[in-house]
Formats: C-alpha cells, structure tokens, sequence
C-alpha cells in the first residue's frame, strides 16, 4: 500500500532520553504481540518496535485502522482506538501507554438510571399501516392546500382594481399565514398535549401522532423567522419554557418543546441539534434538555436528552453532550463528547436590545411579510396567469389546450427563457447586492440585534448562501471566480479545478479569507460572525495557505491554525493556544496528526507543470459538461411540473379543486420517479465503486458528476416513514427491513449495505469517499442488523458496523474501522466506550 517493504526502513529512536548508542529494551510480551499484528495488517515480515508508524513505516490511517480492529480481536491485549495510534506512534510507546492506563483505576461511572423496558417489537402489519396513516396524511394536507389556494385566488381575482386587488391579497395573506402557523400548534395541543419524557415504539400508532406533529411544527412558516424573536414565541405557544432576551439561530426546531428549557439571555448558534427526542434501537425515546442563564452553545453542537448547562455555561462548536452530562454554571465544555475545557466561546460584548426593539422588529417584520413578500407572490402569479399566452389558453373555457402540441412546444420555451434567464439574473444580483449591503456592516464593530446593521447582516447571509449556485460551480474551476464575485479574499488561488466542494456556507462573505493551495472538500461553515443574545459582529476568518479542509468543518473567526494544515473531517478547530502550522489535526477536541503520509502523495507528480495543465484543461471540459447536464435535468423538472399544473388548471373549471389537489398530491411521486430515472441514467455505465485515484482521473470526474447531476433532498421529505427505505433501495442501496430512517443521509448509495431492524437517528450519515490533497479514495461502508446511529453520527469509508452496534451522538467513525457487534462506540474520532461513558447510552 505504500510502495515499499516496511521491514526494510530504518528503526528510528522513539525516547530522546535514551542515547543512539544504548542499546534499546527487550522486547515485551505486549510489543511483540502488537508488532507481529501490525507486519500482519502491512504484510510485511517485521516491524521495529520504535520505528514511527507514519514517518519512517510509511503507515496511513486506512492501515492503522485495521490495525485496531485486529488488536480489538484479542482478548490478552487492551483495546486499541485511532487516538491511541496517533499520540502514541510507535510500538514501543503504543505498548507503554497500553499498559499504565490498564494499571490506572477505572473513572467512576455515573450513576446509572434504571433502564426503561424495552418496547415489544411491532410486525409488517404496523409498518404498513403507519405507510398508509402517513401516505393519507399527506393527500389531506394536499386537498386542504388546494382548497385555500383556490378560493383564495378566486376571490383576489373578483378585484375591481390594482388597489383592491392588493387589499385582497394582503387580507389573503394574512388569514393563510393564521391559518399555517396555529395548524401545527392545534395539532400539538390536541394530539400529544404535553409532552414528558417516554418511550414510543416507531411504526405504532402513537408514534404516527408524534411523526404528524413533528412534520407540522417544522413546516410551519414561522420557522422561517429563525434568527428573530418570532420564532422563540413561536416555540413558547408549543410550551417551551423559554427566558426573556434568548436568541435562537438554529434551524434544527425543537420538536418536544416542552421538554425544553432555556433560560434568560442565552445564546444558540446555527446549525445546532436540540429536538429533546432521539430515535434508539427502534423506538423514539423523548427527554429534557434544560439550560440556564447566559448560556452560550456555538455551531455544529449536538445536545443529546437528558443533558443540562447551568448558568453561564458554554459548549464549544463541533462538540456534543451526551445523555445525563451536565455542564455547572460557568463551565467551559468542548469536545466530542464534552469535557472541560478553558477557550472562551463568547467573542462578542453586550449591546443594548431590550425588549421594546425585540417587539418592534417582529412587529415590522410581520409587516413586511404581509404587505410586500405575499403581495408581490400573488401578483406574480396574477400577471402569469393573465398575461403569459400559454396559461391563458389553458384557463380560457374551450377545447383543451393540452391536446394541441403547439402548447407544449410555447411551454418549452416559456420555461426555457424563465430557468435559464434566471440564472444569469440571480448571479448577477449575488455579486452585486451583497458587496454593497456590505459597504453598510462595518467589520470589528459591536452591533445590537434587530437594528437596522443587523438586517442588513442577515440580508446579505440569506442572499449569499445559495445552494443552487454553489452545487452548479462547485467541484469545478468555476466555483473560484463565484466566491470571489461575491466577496471572498482568495488572494491568488492556485487552481486545481476541485478548490471548494458543492455546499460552502458562511456568515458575511466580504470578510471570508482563503489562502493560495489550499483545498476544500464539502461542508465548510465559515463563522465570521461573533453573536451574543443582545449583539453580533462581524470578524475576518481566515484560513491559511496551503491547507487542505475535510468535510463538515466549521471554522470560527479565532481559528488558531496557520499555513500548511491537513484538517480533517468533522474536527474542531481550536480558537486557544499556539498557532498550528505544518501539521494535521484530527477530532473534538482535536490532537495533531500527521500532515500527509507516503500513500496521500501517489499522484504528485500531477500537481504541477505539464502533467497538471493538460489534466486540469480535461477536468474542466468535463465539468462543463456535467454542469449543463445540472441544468438540463433542472429546466426538465421545471418543464414537467410546470405541465402537471397546466393539466390541473385546464381541469380546474370541470373537477374543481380536486384537480388542484390531485396535482398537488401527484408531484410527490413525480418527483421522486423523475430523480430516481435521472440517477439510474447517469450510473447506468459507471456506477459507484471502490476507486484509489487522482482528482485527474476520469473515474473521479465520473464521481463528481454523480454527486451533481442527481439531486437527493427530496429524499428528506420521507423522513421518519417507511417510504424512505423504498427510496433508498430505489436508488441502489442494499438495505434491509424495517428500517427506520429518521433523516439518515448517503453520498454514495450502491456503496452501502444497511441490515433489517435499524435505527437511523436524524443528522447521521454515511459517507464512502474521502479526499485528501490531490488523492481520491473510496470504499464500500456496511451497516449490520438492528444497528444504532445516533444524531449526528457520521461514518467514513471502508467501515464494518457489526450487528446491534450502538453509535452515540455525533460519533465519527474513521475511515477503515471495524465496529465489533453489539459494541458501543463513541466520541469524534470514535471508539469502543468506556467507563467513563457508561450510563449515557439508556434511554428515559
């Protein structure tokens, strides 16, 4: 694997106390053992017992996972975890490290709860009559739906002028925005009451009641107001108990909200998972999650049941508290999961935002909803449908129009000029607005919420983090220019033609800073805006040159990492200490590793003169392609709905709003059908496989356009129902029976194989590729029997979950590991639980 003998290297000094000219210990029972395991994984005949794993072995983690799994397999050797190979990289140290911390006494384990029993398993019989609970749901949703809109256009259009026509609408607006936002709040109220801490087996009937709530509170319009007071009483009318001056940034609603409690000024910042319920060993276990005063809990956290922060408390981003850890007032916790740490997550000062300026920006923000967004919405559509030829054959009574190809060709180009006109639009709004709205922010400067600054601030994060644009131009050269016309700092980018992934967020782009050479793979969330409760700021991020950033990273405005830095996927960037530099950095909280090993620089001698210019000349025509084929299938869906409403319309006058309502409940599997025809199509000839390659190979190309073209996140509208695990096998995953899939994503479907009974927790994922500098590698992931992921969990490439395996929140299992059966596993990078976590896998 690294194209030379490991036997065969030098055996460097792992103890500087020990001189070059002393002879070296002999050799323990324990060291040998672990040698003779690690020739075994490496074949090779020897290992020397102090020769660096990395540095002299040429060893990369894929090898050294391995290693562990086969060191987990002996019952005379203590467990082995990847944290382990990396502190201690010899086998001398690694030995030595082994034995004291068996000698050392076990952490006391937390008290444990009594164990709640288990729910009886439920058969097909109920899997089937939750898909059919669900599936009628959803058509009553649609016929009310069509109902409203309906009789709502028809009265806005009995307007006798511009004038009466813009009261109607707004008055229109108002009672749908009622209606929307009490629907969901009814329900709750009438069908779980309050909720408390229990266990709901999924596919019961109780649990079809719970999956109805939960889809309703969070499609409520309200969610969209995250980020302002409107939406914490939107979560108080549901029962949260919920303090004066909290800030909530988070799309992730809470669906148990009485089960939480938060108290005043507390900060949380987007991108956090707080749901006081998680899906476990088939059934929804629901819990509280209480935090005090001041409490400040920073991006991409996940805070599991029956957790609490106390007053002043803080948890820093990428990190995680697991069931019954509890943070004391004016702690400072981190990691994955939490411990204690000293970096202080609050970068920003109080500003004045009382309660007076909270009302009055909900109060104009309602406002400007209603007399402005829902007018324009409905006026839009009254010009479409009054003044395009097309729609106005269909609506005239007569002969159907839909018989006559002439309308279908007028459609075409209709469509045609609306989608592909648009683009160019919108991408010249995106890099103009924002740089001037930006002109308005000052950087470094405190700022109240809710003021005029902060509106503008929020503007400018809503306008710029387009999902559209960036799965377009990402994973080509195009996403370069696209950053910088929007106002990113890429000093003097060194093209390689994959700079940046398909999904780059950020806060403020005009003070987001990338070095030259530096590479990024998907999931990168710059936080280049410092909030507290009451102010925010806008901070320059910068990220060094040279760097090279896995996937789901967030990267606060105190990053503490310098030029040349591997960063690997899903770790913490630390904000304290020295500045890390030529180094990599790996987990929550994260500890140095190696910045490459030998198998990670195979295709260098493609990274510069002639080899990389024809390669990256290549690369681009084939993006180019894979980008029109983007846009193609989009302008084709848009064709096809577009057709399936031009058949309601024309039905409208005979079947009335029934055709409205079949046409709302037909785009569902339209939908699903048309995006699952478009995947088989572009794997038909290349399907998803075990690759070790260039980013200049066609087979990495072929990759990239399989993330691209096919798009997935209609997929999570099945989200908690049966009809998902139809989907995915639709889509070529080998999964098995009754799997409950509560918003469990794949990158690379054909790759993975998921076992009958599992429960899949919502945030958690699989992902079967990684990149690293220039290097591509890929492998098959299996997910065993009755297994459990966690919220949050995410596991890599080449990975063997054995049945009835447990992952915790937010795990990240590495790339290569062996999950035993029936283990549970935790922490980022994840390993086999010990005492101290023991008691935080029950359930309430």
């Amino acid at each position: 694997m690294t194209g030379k003998s490991l036997e065969v290297l030098a055996t460097g000094s792992a103890d500087p106390a020990r001189r070059h000219d002393e002879a070296p210990p002999p050799a323990t029972g324990a060291q040998e053992k672990l040698a003779l395991l690690l020739a075994d994984v490496t074949q090779v005949d020897e290992v020397p017992l102090d020769s660096h794993f990395f540095d002299d072995l040429g060893a990369d983690s894929l090898v050294m996972a391995h290693f562990c799994a086969r060191v987990r397999k002996c019952p005379d050797l203590p467990s082995v975890s990847m944290r382990d190979v990396y502190r201690h990289p010899t086998v001398r140290d690694l030995a030595a490290a082994l034995a004291r911390s068996g000698a050392a006494p076990a952490a006391p384990a937390p008290e444990a709860r009594p164990p709640v029993p288990a729910a009886a398993p439920l058969g097909r019989p109920h899997y089937v009559w939750c898909g059919v609970l669900q599936a009628a749901s959803f058509v009553g949703y649609a016929f009310l739906v069509a109902f409203v809109s309906a009789a709502g256009y028809d009265w806005i259009a009995g307007g006798t002028h511009i004038l009466d026509t813009y009261l109607r609408s707004v008055v229109f607006g108002a009672v749908l925005l009622l209606v929307l936002c009490a629907l969901p709040v009814l329900a709750k109220w009438l069908l779980i009451g309050r909720w408390k801490p229990e266990r709901i087996s999924v596919w019961s009937l109780a649990y079809v009641r719970f999956w109805l709530v939960k889809t309703l509170i969070r499609s409520n319009p309200l969610v969209l107001f995250v980020g302002s007071p409107l939406f914490v009483l939107y979560l108080k009318v549901l029962g949260a108990r919920i303090g004066r001056g909290v800030t909530i940034l988070s799309r992730n609603v809470p669906v148990c909200t009485d089960l939480l409690a938060v108290g005043d000024g507390t900060v949380i910042r987007k991108d956090v998972l707080i749901s006081c319920y998680r899906a476990h060993n088939g059934a929804i276990e629901t819990g509280p999650v209480t935090l005090g005063r001041d409490v400040v809990i920073s991006e991409a956290t996940v805070l599991d049941i029956g957790t609490s922060m106390g007053d002043r408390a803080q948890l820093g981003h990428a990190s995680s508290l697991h069931t019954g850890q509890a943070v004391p007032d004016g702690g400072h916790w981190h990691g994955s999961p939490a411990q204690p740490g000293d970096a202080d997550f609050l970068a920003v000062g109080p500003a004045r935002c009382g309660a007076v300026r909270r009302a009055v920006h909900s109060v104009l923000l309602l406002l400007t909803s209603l007399l402005v967004y829902v007018p324009l919405s409905v006026g839009c559509l009254g010009v479409l449908l009054s003044q395009v030829p097309q729609l106005t054959t269909v609506l005239d009574p007569g002969p159907a129009a839909l018989g006559e190809w002439v309308f279908y060709a007028d459609l075409l180009a209709f469509t045609a000029v609306v989608f592909f006109g648009g683009v160019p639009l919108v991408l010249l709004l995106l890099v103009t607005v924002p740089r001037l709205l930006g002109l308005l922010v000052e950087p470094g400067r405190v700022y109240p919420l809710y003021g005029f600054h902060h509106a503008v601030h929020r503007a400018t994060f809503r306008l710029t983090n387009r999902r559209f644009m960036t799965r377009l131009f990402g994973d080509s050269s195009c996403i370069v220019h696209y950053l910088r016309g929007i106002g990113y700092d890429l000093s003097r980018p060194e093209q390689t033609g994959s700079n940046f992934g398909t999904v780059v967020k950020h806060e403020s782009p005009s003070v987001s800073a990338v070095g030259s050479g530096t590479m990024v793979s998907d999931g990168l969330s710059f936080m280049n805006a410092d909030y507290s409760s009451t102010s925010f700021r806008l901070a320059r991020t910068s990220i060094g040159a040279h760097n090279f950033l896995g996937n789901r990273i967030t990267y606060p405005s105190r990053g503490r990492t310098g030029d040349n830095c591997l960063l690997a996927t899903k770790v913490m960037v630390p904000v304290d200490g020295p500045l890390r530099e030529n180094t990599g950095l790996l987990g929550s909280p994260c500890f140095e590793i190696p910045r490459s090993v030998l198998r990670d620089g195979t295709f260098d001698d493609l990274k510069s003169g002639a080899e990389l210019r024809s390669g990256l000349r290549a690369k681009n025509r084939h993006n180019a392609v894979t980008m029109a084929l983007f846009l193609a299938t989009g302008w084709t869906y848009f064709f096809c709905v577009t057709v399936l409403f031009a058949g309601a319309a024309d039905l409208y006058p005979r079947w009335g709003v029934v055709a409205l309502a079949l046409a709302n409940a037909f785009v569902l599997p339209f939908t699903v059908l048309y995006h699952v025809l478009v995947e088989r199509v572009v794997t038909a000839v290349h399907r998803p496989e075990p690759l070790f390659c260039s980013i200049y190979d066609v087979r990495f190309w072929r990759r990239e356009r399989y993330w691209k073209v096919p798009s997935e996140t209609y997929v999570r509208i099945f989200n908690g129902t049966p009809f998902k695990s139809v989907v995915w096998r639709m889509l070529g995953v080998r999964i098995g029976s009754r799997v409950f899939d509560d918003g469990f994503g794949l990158t690379e479907r054909p790759m993975v194989a998921i076992g009958d009974g599992c429960t899949l927790a919502a945030g958690s994922a699989v992902q079967c590729h990684s990149q690293e500098d220039g290097t591509f590698k890929s492998d098959r992931s299996t997910i065993g029997s009755g297994c459990t992921l966690g919220v949050g969990a995410f596991v890599h490439y080449g990975v063997t979950v054995g049945d009835g395996a447990l992952l915790e929140a937010d795990s990240f299992v590495m790339k290569g590991e062996t999950v035993p059966a029936h283990a549970r596993w935790v922490g980022n990078p994840a390993r086999p639980a010990g005492p101290e976590h023991d008691g935080g896998g029950g359930g309430f």
